[in-house]
């Protein structure tokens, strides 16, 4: 938990707030709130680990839930997809309906994939895969698995996890506006993406981040 209060008012800490949710860059905001632009870089770091570990806390989904890895990152020429060389892994999972979770990875083997699955979705509810060989333990599992094969097709019927790469391309879309991302801060950039997807309004953004603020002394 964040102990440390920032030495700004609650006027000006109530107005980054504002412009974090609306987009408005750090820079752009410490203009715009009549402020130091490493107060409001600091700021805005606080926000983003504020959302990190909300984000990690939230209860396990249940019900349909779509599963995935992705690829973030790196310039390199090469392999895409699994494997790639110099991107950053990233497993998410979706509730169809709900909301998305989404966590640095260090590989996409079922050791590394298996576990996450368990603490984050509840048994008895519905997987949805593609057909990546580290999903395989989760047919001798508590949950009902279902996978679409990629090569032959991208959805049947209710058989797909469109939901999950929607938010992959958004997430990207976003991230790509920075100008680089240090490896240390990407998490937090990360969790920022899967904040703006669950609470989509700005109106609910806004609501949910003064509620949190409360409780991180930020």
């Amino acid at each position: 938990m964040i102990k440390r209060r920032n030495k700004l008012s609650i006027y000006k800490r109530n107005k980054l707030l504002e412009l974090f949710v609306g987009g408005v860059t750090a820079r752009t905001a410490a203009e715009l709130a009549g402020i130091n632009r490493h107060s409001a870089t600091l700021y805005y770091q606080k926000i983003r680990a504020m959302i990190a570990q909300e984000v990690e806390d939230q209860t396990p989904f249940e019900g349909e839930i779509e599963v995935d890895e992705s690829y973030f990152g790196g310039r390199r020429k090469g392999k895409r997809g699994r494997g790639s060389a110099g991107k950053v892994p990233v497993f998410g999972l979706l509730k169809r309906g709900g909301k998305v979770y989404a966590k640095i990875i260090p590989d996409a083997s079922g050791k590394t994939l298996m576990p996450i699955i368990a603490r984050k979705i509840k048994p008895d509810s519905v997987i949805y895969s593609d057909c990546w060989k580290a999903y395989n333990a989760i047919d001798v599992t508590k949950f009902r698995h279902h996978r679409i094969n990629h090569s032959e097709l991208f959805a049947e019927g209710r058989n797909h996890i469109n939901g999950i790469e929607n938010f992959w391309n958004q997430a990207k879309r976003t991230l790509r506006r920075y100008n680089g991302i240090p490896a240390k801060q990407f998490n937090f950039f990360l969790q920022e993406c899967v904040f703006r997807f669950n609470y989509g309004s700005v109106d609910e953004q806004l609501k949910a981040l003064k509620k949190w603020r409360t409780k991180h002394l930020i």
